[in-house]
């Protein structure tokens, strides 16, 4: 049966010579395998764009209950990303964005909530104009409540012995995407990594996020 859902491309895997195996966060079904054949093919003409992270996609889907890889039947960009393939700091947020996405989200069913946050996400780091260089820690903030583990207070860290730490995650817990903070490099990253050690104690997390270098490689 052919179903309609918008989805939010995490990552693909090559597989075989001209396919791929795309992961896919959609709104009607949750996490998803779809394999796409022939896209890497040179007849596929470029629509492995289409499958870059965070791509938003509207899509035609079959659906298997017994089957753990679905097929699409029609898909198109629903929103084409203006700034963000293009800046180099909005591109390595988005980057390590949907590599936390995709280690976290385990669940194949869907949550409209999660959904629509990650796309409003999305949208709004394409649009900003001014990058907000704490964007990232926002995000991983205001991500843990729609996965259960919210971050609800500075009690959550206080094993922090750092005070200046503990007020700017204090700060950046009350903080929507466009709330400025002057927070230093150093401070940023060892932020940075307390959240992701957070985010380990509460959720089952394979690996390390490598996206992680790059982040520190262009926020200075």
């Amino acid at each position: 049966m052919l179903h309609k859902t918008r989805g939010v491309v995490l990552k693909y895997f090559k597989y075989r010579d001209t396919s791929i195996i795309a992961k896919i966060y959609t709104e009607e079904f949750g996490l998803q395998s779809y394999i796409v054949n022939g896209v890497r093919s040179a007849r596929a003409k470029g629509k492995i764009a289409l499958f870059q992270p965070l791509t938003l996609l509207n899509m035609v889907v079959y659906k298997k209950a017994s089957s753990g890889i679905q097929r699409i039947s029609e898909l198109n960009c629903s929103t084409p990303l203006n700034s963000m393939p293009y800046n180099v700091v909005k591109s390595s947020i988005g980057v390590f964005i949907s590599e936390v996405l995709y280690k976290c989200i385990k669940e194949d069913e869907p949550d409209n909530s999660l959904f629509n946050f990650i796309h409003n996400t999305i949208l709004t780091l394409d649009h900003q104009k001014e990058i907000n260089l704490n964007f990232h820690l926002i995000f991983l903030i205001q991500l843990s409540h729609y996965l259960g583990i919210g971050i609800t207070s500075t009690n959550q860290f206080m094993h922090i012995n750092n005070s200046d730490k503990l007020e700017k995650l204090k700060e950046l817990s009350k903080s929507d995407y466009n709330s400025k903070h002057a927070i230093t490099n150093s401070l940023r990253r060892a932020i940075l990594n307390d959240l992701l050690q957070f985010y380990k104690t509460h959720i089952d997390i394979a690996g390390e996020f490598k996206s992680i270098e790059i982040l520190r490689a262009v926020l200075k």
